[in-house]
């Protein structure tokens, strides 16, 4: 009886196996910024395999369809956004509530106003938090975003001096990334064209940062005094008096 040998697979070439990963990496890049601009039911293989100059079964033959290549593009964010233990190490250099703020406001806008390729990671993880997807809740929410939102919430608490769950507090968090979510979700290009005289570009982040920064701060010593009335069992505060 004839004994039959198992064939092991010759390795690639290494020339080849690099071209492979090549157009995998192009293709998740690629499909980062489409699914970013029109969000995953808005994209198609084709479209993201004519953008990658890719062939038109890459997607298929590398992913196995559209939605592995949504759930790589998922797990390629996760990993180039701020893990959980960097962004605690970035705060622990801040002892001032403000500051903590100033630095989380800083690294949105600083990744927003970069290069558009580099700027689709926040932008696809802000439209999930949007319309969360099965995939993302399970690769990213119960991970990664539900500890960096509760940090989050006790630096804003502590701005208002107010209770971690105060209800002013959660009002409080929505209006700071407000406009955060018109900047991650919006088309740089739209917003440019809406607005021409605003500097979307590295040079025009410091500035922006300030004006975030300041717009935020200010609405949340007025939540912040609003809120401490009703504790105090007033429904209403007197009116200030415009500013000048």
């Amino acid at each position: 009886m004839k004994v039959r040998t198992r064939v092991r697979p010759r390795p690639l070439p290494a020339r080849r196996e690099s071209d492979r990963q090549d157009t995998r990496r192009r293709l998740l890049e690629t499909a980062g910024e489409v699914f970013a601009e029109r969000g995953v039911d808005g994209a198609t293989g084709l479209e993201i395999c004519q953008r990658a100059s890719v062939n038109s079964a890459a997607v298929n033959y590398y992913f196995g369809g559209i939605e592995g290549l949504y759930e790589a593009v998922l797990i390629e964010a996760r990993s180039r956004a701020p893990s959980l233990e960097a962004v605690s190490a970035v705060m622990a250099e801040y002892t001032d509530a403000r500051a903590r703020l100033r630095a989380i406001i800083g690294l949105v806008i600083g990744v927003l106003t970069g290069p558009p390729a580099h700027s689709w990671i926040l932008r696809i993880l802000m439209r999930e938090a949007v319309s969360p997807s099965p995939a993302f809740e399970r690769l990213i929410v119960e991970a990664e975003g539900l500890p960096k939102l509760r940090m989050f919430k006790a630096i804003i608490a502590e701005i208002m001096d107010l209770p971690d769950d105060h209800p002013a507090v959660a009002q409080g968090c929505i209006s700071v990334f407000a406009p955060c979510t018109l900047m991650l979700i919006g088309e740089r290009r739209i917003l440019e064209r809406a607005y021409p005289d605003l500097d979307l570009g590295p040079s025009g982040a410091p500035m922006l940062v300030d004006r975030m920064v300041a717009f935020a701060l200010g609405g949340l010593a007025g939540m912040a005094e609003a809120g401490a009335a009703k504790v105090a069992g007033y429904d209403e505060i007197a009116p200030r008096p415009p500013l000048r």
